[in-house]
């Protein structure tokens, strides 16, 4: 486990965010990507999880997902949530807590573009 200042860690996802290749990161201008310290019941329990498991939710994807949108949808703009407090319990180093910032992000923007958890790069 890994403990950083909440600056490092915000500073850590900006990074990630830069670092995503420019072709991905142009579509994502209606998403925010936002730290919270902790799952709340409500999320954990909106992907089968419950307080307590051994296995920690570690980022969330609310939104509606690309290929479910119809030619007049609008709606409040998606929000991808990193939570700090997980990822910082899985992580044994900074690099190692970068990496896994980089690849959460990724994975949750994957359901922003539709993708199942199956069908993630990794």
């Amino acid at each position: 486990m890994i403990r950083i200042a909440r600056r490092e860690f915000e500073g850590a996802v900006a990074r990630a965010i830069e670092d995503l290749p420019p072709r991905f990161a142009s579509l994502l201008d209606n998403v925010f990507v936002v730290v919270e310290e902790e799952p709340s019941p409500e999320d954990l329990e909106s992907v089968g999880m419950s307080e307590g498991e051994e296995d920690e939710l570690l980022g969330l994807y609310h939104g509606v997902p690309h290929d479910e949108r119809g030619v007049d949808y609008s709606a409040l703009p998606d929000r991808v949530v990193l939570y700090r407090g997980p990822l910082q319990r899985l992580c044994e180093s900074v690099a190692d807590l970068e990496d896994e910032i980089y690849d959460t992000l990724v994975h949750e923007l994957g359901h922003h573009f539709g993708l199942d958890d199956d069908e993630m790069p990794y």
